[in-house]
């Protein structure tokens, strides 16, 4: 028998509801769904500054490529190679106009190097040209899939401003683009995506938002560890309000202290964002894991309201969700996807 422990802070329901659908799935076997579209990946690592930080660079980029070859996402590095005819900076844009349009599976933009912020305007250092986070922002506009970004380079904070949006989580390494000293959060990040070690909730995989606070941490005590200010505050945002969550907001899985002027906390769709799917979670239809997302995020969203509702109000509510989550798990097993196959 499965048995998923509940993470800190999930809905009882809704844990078990998730751990009914993984038992089922073990009883009745393994589904594969093999022309089902895969997640896209971008590791861009950009000009590296001084010798002493390429070979530091590359271990990083590699770190998210096999990350990414686990589960056979579609991956793509830039800046590693020898310079190609076409300039860092144009590859990067035409990767990205490749991604335009809708589509179910996550696309993955990982930057790794160096930044810069002038009191304006904040680049990413690539080999020839840099990008700022404006351009950036105006090469991601035509993406309509689920997206996230990290920005693993000093001066990293006005990118995430300048990215934020719906359907996306976006990462930066510093809180403001007056953190201008070398970044050493991008290190742990790429170290904790596919590590099982960063698995909090124990569901055998490694979300985003895991990943942001294991990284989160290890860079903390790096500073400790060393007597010395820390010159990095990485911050999250995935609600679209482009603010931000540092990692030291969060107990467990959830963002437990209020901001002063009482905005959103983020975390919820970081913590659906998984590279490296289990086993079990790679047996659900596509379709099937689409809606519990929906559904998971109307969850939080109610849960996030409960005190602004009277207690009939919030079971009216809240009720319709749960027994939907329940119907679309039960029937999991059952309906595979037409272009998958029952092995």
């Amino acid at each position: 028998m499965i048995v998923r422990r509940q993470p800190e802070g999930e809905p009882r329901m809704a844990c078990f509801i998730r751990g009914y659908l993984l038992l089922a799935i073990s009883l009745f076997g393994t589904i594969a769904f093999a022309d089902e579209p895969r997640q896209s990946v971008l590791v861009v690592v950009g000009a590296e500054g001084s010798p002493e930080f390429a070979p530091q660079f590359r271990a990083w980029a590699e770190k998210w490529q096999a990350a990414a070859g686990q589960r056979s996402a579609e991956c793509m590095m830039i800046g590693l190679a020898a310079p190609d005819e076409k300039p860092d900076r144009e590859l990067i844009r035409e990767t990205l106009a490749a991604w335009a349009g809708a589509g179910s599976q996550p696309a993955w933009l990982v930057l790794i190097g160096h930044g810069t912020f002038d009191g304006k305007t904040a680049r990413f250092n690539l080999r020839g040209a840099d990008v700022s986070a404006t351009e950036l922002a105006e090469w991601l506009q035509p993406i309509e899939r689920p997206l996230a970004i990290a920005n693993c380079t000093s001066s990293s904070g006005p990118f995430l401003a300048a990215l934020s949006g719906p359907k996306r989580v976006v990462i930066s390494a510093t809180r403001s683009g007056h953190e201008y000293s070398f970044a050493r959060f991008g290190e742990h990040l790429a170290a904790s995506i596919g590590e099982q070690s960063a698995d909090l909730d124990k569901d055998d995989q490694t979300s985003l938002l895991e990943a942001f606070l294991a990284a989160s941490a290890k860079t903390r005590e790096f500073y400790a560890g060393e007597g010395r200010l820390a010159t990095e505050h990485a911050l999250l945002d995935d609600n679209g309000d482009k603010l931000g969550t540092p990692g030291d907001w969060f107990q467990g899985l959830r963002a437990t202290k209020a901001a002063k002027d009482g905005a959103a906390l983020d975390g919820i769709l970081a913590g659906q964002f998984v590279l490296v799917r289990s086993s079990r979670e790679q047996q659900l239809p596509e379709s099937v894991r689409t809606r519990r997302d929906e559904l998971e995020l109307q969850l939080a969203d109610l849960r996030r309201r409960k005190n602004e509702l009277a207690e009939l109000e919030y079971l009216k509510l809240i009720e319709p969700v749960l027994v939907e989550l329940a119907r679309l798990y039960e029937s999991a097993d059952d309906k595979p996807s037409g272009s998958g196959r029952a092995e």
